[in-house]
């Protein structure tokens, strides 16, 4: 996994608490603002339709707009894609990768998330 999120300067610790997990059901998203003294971190956290969930900075690579800057809608009706509201700029929950649109062939920044203790936390 990438590291290319601790370089934002607002990027939080590892040991974050996000949100419980059991507010995260599969084929859902959260678009949380975390801040800090250093500024406010755009995180998305998603649940894909099998369980899996993955987090990653919430900033479209084609402007660095975040993806729910029209509507918190962002993921796909079938739980494998991330769209940007602003150029629906596509991408797989599973890897970030820009698929389709104006991000094409870029990719989103991943955070690592871990479950503790009924939490979703930033991970080393």
């Amino acid at each position: 996994m990438s590291d290319a999120w601790r370089q934002y300067k607002s990027a939080p610790p590892a040991g974050t608490v996000l949100l419980e997990c059991s507010r995260l059901t599969p084929g859902d998203s959260q678009c949380l603002s975390l801040e800090s003294d250093s500024g406010r971190f755009p995180l998305i956290i998603a649940r894909d339709a099998g369980g899996e969930v993955r987090a990653y900075v919430n900033a479209c690579p084609h402007q660095y707009l975040p993806l729910n800057g029209r509507s918190d809608t962002i993921m796909s009706r079938d739980g494998e894609l991330l769209i940007c509201t602003h150029h629906q700029a596509c991408f797989r929950l599973d890897s970030g990768e820009g698929i389709s649109g104006p991000a094409q062939g870029e990719a989103l920044d991943p955070v690592p998330v871990v479950e503790k203790d009924g939490w979703w936390v930033i991970g080393e």
